[in-house]
């Protein structure tokens, strides 16, 4: 049954609180690194909306796994063990520091579950305060959101929670100054997606653990958004060669599916003691299920490996384009398949276009472009994509 377009797109304003500004499409299916519209258009998706898809669309092992478990049991409460919970946390705890993890729904729950698990542990002391960088995306909730050193996201709804400082990122000295009795941690992403394709230094985060270390701070790694192979290794914590108190994840654990988790060293987990922290879906039998086979994935396709090669590959190609287009593109930065093209222009306008011709992409910070394809790519999509922005550039260059 062909889906009508403009009823769906009534409904929607009739039935849903408009808070996102929505393209006028509707889409009904998608397979690997494409998608297809009710009119059935096609479109390349190199931005797996917002890096969620890291596998592309309707991957078959995870969809074969969400079926599978669907068939036995979709939800127990946490007052069960269950096993695709137990093996999915193992697999986190493996392939990062060998922390203990705490399941929940989104980015923001497993960020506000940090911030929680910061707050306890310190609370004998009362040490309260965490660090944040300008320019930090951290969640839509009320405590992440304050946690957000973007005040363009709390217009409205102030008074936001207290117990934030921030400070530049990327500058180590700031944050040593912003330090007192009362900070219990410092909180950031490895690498800025929503404020614009940011990559710490080598040094900053290697100086942000010392200094953690000597004033007994936690630090904790938002890898919501550049974690699960977006930059050619697990977490991106792990090019910098330190390891973090706490780590957060979603987006692509499930490949869509609506997860998240925090992990914590096991001596600092065990904090959040029976009754100070829950959530009545986080751990659900159907979302691990689908977070164990992202894992087995990733093992199985060698798609660490191929987000480096393809990465590479991205940056060479984008790096040319930038030099064709110098009066247009101002740089080009990234790790992996997590790439920004700053734009000397407004982004949108680049955006739309590249739609209209059946490219996904996103802008973000107004000029930065974010190009975040799936973790197998190949060439012959990287080469069309490519092919499309060109053309779009040429336009743009042109008006």
């Amino acid at each position: 049954m062909k889906t009508d377009t403009n009823s769906t797109i009534e409904s929607f304003k009739k039935y849903v609180v408009p808070n996102y500004i929505r393209n006028a499409v509707v889409l009904t299916r998608g397979k690997g690194m494409y998608l297809w519209d009710s009119e059935g258009k096609r479109y390349l998706d190199l931005f797996s909306g917002w890096a969620v898809s890291n596998l592309g669309h309707c991957h078959p092992r995870v969809t074969s796994a969400i079926s599978r478990q669907a068939k036995t049991l979709v939800h127990a409460p946490n007052i069960f063990y269950t096993e695709p919970q137990g093996a999915l946390a193992k697999l986190i705890s493996d392939s990062s520091f060998g922390g203990m993890c705490f399941f929940c729904n989104s980015g923001a729950e497993a960020n506000e579950a940090a911030i929680k698990l910061a707050r306890i542990h310190y609370s004998p002391q009362e040490r309260y305060k965490i660090i944040t960088m300008h320019n930090s995306f951290h969640g839509r909730t009320m405590a992440a959101l304050a946690a957000t050193a973007q005040p363009k996201y709390h217009k409205g709804f102030s008074p936001m929670l207290e117990g934030f400082t921030f400070v530049p990122f990327d500058d180590l000295d700031a944050v040593k100054e912003a330090v007192d009795d009362k900070t219990c941690a410092v909180m950031l992403e490895p690498i800025q997606g929503e404020g614009g394709i940011n990559i710490a230094s080598q040094e900053y985060l290697k100086g942000l653990r010392r200094l953690c270390d000597e004033h007994r701070l936690l630090l904790i790694l938002d890898e919501v958004q550049c974690g699960m192979g977006r930059t050619g290794k697990y977490f991106a914590y792990q090019h910098y060669g330190i390891t973090p108190d706490i780590m957060t994840l979603a987006k692509s654990l499930g490949n869509g599916t609506a997860i998240g988790a925090m992990t914590a060293r096991a001596e600092l987990a065990k904090s959040l003691v029976p009754g100070s922290h829950a959530t009545t879906f986080g751990g659900n039998p159907l979302a691990c299920a689908a977070g164990v086979a992202v894992f087995d994935t990733i093992r199985i396709e060698g798609l660490l490996e191929n987000c480096s090669e393809m990465g590479a590959y991205s940056m060479e190609r984008l790096n040319s384009l930038a030099e064709r287009f110098g009066d247009l593109v101002k740089e080009v930065r990234g790790v992996g398949l997590m790439i920004g093209v700053e734009l000397k222009k407004e982004g949108m306008t680049v955006v739309k276009r590249c739609m209209e011709k059946g490219l996904l992409l996103n802008c973000t910070q107004e000029k930065v472009l974010r190009f975040m394809p799936p973790l197998n790519v190949r060439k012959k999509h990287i080469d069309e994509g490519i092919a499309i922005l060109e053309g779009v550039l040429k336009e743009y260059q042109q008006e």
